[in-house]
């Protein structure tokens, strides 16, 4: 089966692991299960997101993550100029794709994601490349980041501020829309045996739908309250993988009828 994993709300919150996911991880490798850690979270470099895996207990390779910035940069061709209105995962897939990144002036797509140095110089400059004619893109439109003390504002946040001086709709790459839906394709070939675990039915649940796969619901992130239509809902990734890496995708009262 592929298990398609979120990231922030599932295995973390900000820089600390939910209690029991890193074990929750194992039982799946060790039950031969095809992971994908798929995140909105545009900010960090994939080489980041392995080393913050690995220095949890997740043991993780690089092609099994992916993540909004690299679905974004898909939208853009090699040779093309983007303004980075988003953290280093985004400039690191854009030169990835052969994509230059530039801080300011004229540029064929203005890329927002979520970074913690948004500023008013920032905004100012994505609105006038915007303005010149450049394409909007936003690595995802999550107004909230969770975090251990509650959600801070996101990457959405900033793409609204971008989107509304500018006048313009935002082409969104992350979940739940088509460019991720083609990265994960790309990723595992295809779904037909596949699940997603998230913590927020407004993207991970819409992403499963877009799919066509189970979307089952872990209640550790921002959505506490359980999504009536997910196949699964759970406390936690703990709790919802047992102890033999079996994965849900009925009630536990529907699998013992």
């Amino acid at each position: 089966m592929n298990v398609i994993l979120d990231l922030d709300g599932v295995i973390w919150l900000a820089e600390e692991p939910i209690p029991g996911s890193p074990e929750a991880v194992a039982r799946l490798r060790r039950a031969g299960h095809r992971l994908l850690f798929l995140t909105n979270n545009s900010y960090p470099t994939v080489d980041t997101l392995v080393g913050k895996l690995r220095g949890m207990g997740v043991a993780v390779e690089a092609e099994e993550i992916a993540t909004s910035a690299q679905s974004a940069v898909k939208l853009l061709e090699p040779g093309q100029t983007a303004l980075v209105c988003a953290g280093p995962g985004v400039v690191d897939a854009l030169q990835e794709r052969g994509v230059r990144p530039i801080r300011e002036g004229a540029a064929d797509a203005v890329v927002v994601g979520f970074h913690r140095e948004f500023d008013y110089q920032r905004l100012t400059a994505a609105f006038r490349a915007v303005h010149g004619g450049a394409r909007l893109i936003g690595t995802n439109d999550d107004t909230t980041y969770p975090t251990p003390d509650g959600p801070v504002p996101g990457g959405g946040s900033i793409l609204a501020a971008v989107a509304a001086a500018a006048g313009v709709e935002p082409t969104v790459a992350g979940k739940p829309y088509p460019p991720m839906a083609d990265l994960v394709i790309s990723r595992l070939g295809n779904v037909n045996d596949t699940v997603m675990i998230g913590d927020r039915p407004s993207t991970d649940g819409r992403m499963a739908e877009l799919l066509g796969v189970p979307f089952l619901h872990v209640l550790s992130g921002v959505t506490v309250e359980p999504d009536p239509s997910a196949a699964v809902v759970a406390l936690d990734l703990a709790s919802l993988i047992a102890e033999d890496g079996r994965v849900p995708q009925k009630p536990a009262a529907q699998e013992s009828a």
